[in-house]
């Protein structure tokens, strides 16, 4: 028999989870704070979260935050004793600690975790999952938790961890989008499409990519010098982004934060290091 999963919440993600264990022939409960959401075909909806829980060893939580979660959870708190819980939610270090320690006070085992990608790779080979807690209950459920995506990391025994691993790669998401939605702006102004960008977003993001590690490298070093990418070439830039602002009659008000780095960055004497060393300045002084 393979292990029975509850899935709370039915979103989105929740859904395709539903749907990939039942797939791989898991006895599959779900349950949703509100009834709107329709079943996943082939799985069993609770009547209560009561019921939910109690219909599974491992119960997977994919509610919007760690609060929503426990909220959720507390009327159930009695049979989640003995059980494992995993939460796949966005939060923070703060929450997924607060959240270990209630789930403790309960006696039950936790595991953090987070899935970075869209519903529809929930599944799939390579789609990342990574999770936070006690080592040998991720190795006890690791070929269920699999199920979900095939790249699945245990990041540490420290619950918080993948919330610190959540935001601090999160961090990256809306200034990418942002910045290609300015593009689109830009080039649909002049009546192009906003797709003709695509190829050339994708070149460019692979080229991020491939300083990544260097950048990596500088900031575990503490050291800039001999740069790639030198600071004072994005503060020449700063210019470039209010003349295409003004040009594209686009609101590029966005960048500012980032002019402001640049501008002190150069005012201390990093024109020459390189960009990484924009660390020192978002590091706060104690």
């Amino acid at each position: 028999m393979r292990t029975p999963v509850t899935i709370i919440g039915l979103g989105a993600i929740g859904s395709a989870l539903a749907k990939a264990y039942v797939a791989a022939g898991h006895p599959t409960t779900v349950w949703n704070r509100s009834a709107g959401r329709p079943t996943p075909e082939g799985a069993v909806r609770a009547a209560s979260v009561e019921e939910a829980v109690a219909a599974s060893e491992l119960v997977i939580a994919i509610l919007t935050t760690f609060d929503a979660a426990r909220e959720a959870l507390e009327p159930a708190a009695g049979q989640l004793s003995g059980r494992t819980l995993v939460t796949l939610n966005t939060g923070t270090p703060a929450g997924a600690r607060e959240t270990a320690a209630w789930a403790a006070g309960h006696g039950v085992d936790f595991l953090a975790g987070a899935i970075k990608n869209v519903p529809s790779a929930v599944g799939l080979p390579d789609t990342l999952l990574y999770y936070s807690g006690d080592r040998a209950v991720f190795d006890r459920y690791a070929p269920t938790l699999r199920v979900m995506g095939g790249d699945t990391v245990h990041l540490g025994e420290e619950p918080d961890l993948t919330g610190l691993y959540e935001l601090a790669v999160g961090g990256t998401l809306l200034p990418t989008i942002v910045a290609f939605l300015q593009g689109a702006a830009l080039v649909t102004a002049r009546g192009l499409e906003a797709s003709s960008l695509v190829r050339y977003e994708t070149k460019w993001l692979e080229m991020i990519i491939q300083l990544l590690p260097s950048l990596a490298e500088a900031v575990d070093k503490g050291d800039y010098a001999n740069p790639e990418s030198a600071l004072g070439l994005f503060h020449e830039g700063i210019s470039h982004d209010h003349e295409i602002g003004r040009e594209g009659n686009l609101d590029v008000a966005w960048h500012e934060p980032m002019h402001d780095l640049l501008r002190r960055a150069v005012a201390e004497g990093r024109a020459d290091q390189s960009i990484a060393s924009l660390v020192e300045l978002l590091r706060k002084q104690p």
